[in-house]
């Protein structure tokens, strides 16, 4: 029998207590897929920290998951993060997503330098894991990422990462299965062998979808964009988009889904349906 196929999701503190409320009643839907782990954000220069160690304790008490917290070194000093591990740890958080973080407008990479900082992602999974045993993932950009000066580039900083002992790589969402299967050969070719998640978003407002997209310089081809233009019920559009994509990186031997849920359930459970990954 075929090994099957795991799944991850992530999710983002939210900002009053009803969607506090309305993503807990996500996450508790999403549980029937069996998730391996969840992840919960961290804002840029941790400006939503208190509110990653709230939403991951509750979606690991009151839902009964496994929960993982994303963990940016950026603007922390060494010791602020380690604190901050131990109060993961302490609260039996085992899993951290391990990442620079989007440097603030007004800050440059400059203003935050050894000793007291981080300045590679792949020293700071070092360290953690000097720290405590955690299970780490980390970030991966099929299109690069946005500061990187070249794909080579960012693969050799990947291949780092993986050195460094990450359990696994968490891709940038992309919508072209192709994409993410020639960046997995070239990751392959760097002797890269820690896996390669894919990060799937569903489509459910395609304006907002194509600001991120903008945002990360993740491509939009022109038939998905044709698929929204063309769409009189954009969620069934999106679910049949979702679920194409699914299939077709089944084929290309993934073992392993992570869904940027945005905090919602709907699409995420149908098509996990259709492509058969669950029933």
């Amino acid at each position: 029998m075929p090994d099957p196929v795991t799944l991850s999701f992530e999710f983002f503190p939210p900002k009053s207590e009803t969607a506090l409320e309305a993503m807990l009643s996500c996450a508790q839907e999403l549980k029937s897929l069996a998730p391996s782990f969840v992840t919960v954000t961290f804002g840029a220069g941790g400006s939503t920290k208190s509110g990653t160690m709230e939403t991951a304790l509750r979606l690991q008490k009151e839902v009964g998951l496994t929960v993982g917290a994303h963990l940016s070194y950026f603007g922390h000093t060494k010791d602020e993060l380690f604190a901050y591990a131990d109060q993961l740890w302490d609260a039996d958080i085992r899993h951290l997503v391990a990442l620079r973080g989007d440097i603030p407008e007004g800050q440059s990479a400059s203003d935050y330098r050894e000793p007291q900082y981080f300045e590679y992602t792949s020293e700071f999974v070092e360290a953690l894991l000097e720290h405590h045993p955690f299970d780490i993932s980390v970030g991966a950009y099929p299109e690069k990422h946005p500061d990187a000066p070249s794909l080579d580039a960012d693969i050799i900083a990947l291949k780092k990462k993986c050195d460094a002992k990450s359990a696994r790589a968490i891709t940038q969402f992309f919508f072209d299965p192709s994409v993410f299967k020639d960046f997995v050969a070239q990751t392959a070719n760097y002797g890269i062998t820690t896996p390669i998640v894919p990060g799937l978003l569903p489509i459910r407002d395609f304006t907002k979808i194509c600001g991120f997209a903008e945002k990360c310089q993740a491509k939009i081809p022109d038939h998905i964009r044709n698929l929204f233009e063309a769409s009189t019920d954009p969620v069934e559009t999106g679910i049949e988009l979702l679920s194409s994509q699914i299939i077709d990186l089944l084929h290309a031997d993934v073992k392993h889904f992570h869904f940027y849920t945005l905090n919602q359930s709907d699409m995420i459970l149908e098509a996990c349906r259709r492509s058969g990954i669950r029933t």
